[in-house]
């Protein structure tokens, strides 16, 4: 994880919160924040309002390097219509709690995981779908990997809707369907 915060002892307090779960790196500006930037970062939570390179500077730049890293904006900062085009995938006013900060990284990983988990599904469904098409019922009955597949697609099946019983609030459920479109 990487916090990104010009206020270092907020920066600190984030990272503080969320070490016990997790590896956090801190960045205390927006040039700081590209640098430590990479493939191993699954969350940047990102302030907006920084003096040189800004936050929506860092989130463009994240983004068009190709980053997979999931994005929270943590700000001050009342959210406008800007925000439309902008590819965070969730937004926090401050001030913010150790709950709020704790609730929101939970949410979004578990929309990334159901985004993959759906993803994975529908391959293997329409895999399915296609053997069946192709196969007699007596050929699929005998072979061992139509069979291990049929497992993980009722495995994938079960964890999908547990994910979906969990999203207990419209934003929740509406972020995960907005994942899987932007996926």
């Amino acid at each position: 994880m990487l916090v990104v915060d010009d206020e270092a002892r907020l920066a600190d307090l984030f990272a503080a919160w969320l070490g016990s779960e997790w590896t956090v790196e801190t960045a205390y500006d927006g040039e700081e924040a590209l640098e430590k930037m990479a493939d191993t970062v699954e969350i940047v939570l990102l302030d907006r309002r920084m003096p040189g390179l800004s936050g929506d500077e860092v989130l463009s730049e994240i983004r068009d390097a190709g980053y997979a890293s999931r994005v929270v904006m943590v700000t001050a900062v009342d959210p406008d219509f800007d925000i439309i085009e902008m590819g965070f995938d969730d937004y926090l006013v401050k001030p913010v709690s150790k709950n709020d900060l704790s609730e929101i990284v939970d949410n979004v990983l578990a929309r990334s995981e159901y985004a993959a988990d759906i993803q994975e599904y529908y391959s293997l469904v329409s895999k399915r779908a296609l053997l069946e098409a192709e196969k007699s019922e007596r050929e699929l009955e005998e072979n061992e990997e139509y069979l291990e597949l049929a497992d993980r697609i009722e495995e994938l099946g079960s964890r999908v809707d547990e994910t979906v019983s969990k999203m207990d609030d419209h934003e929740e459920f509406v972020g995960a369907f907005k994942d899987l479109k932007q996926g």
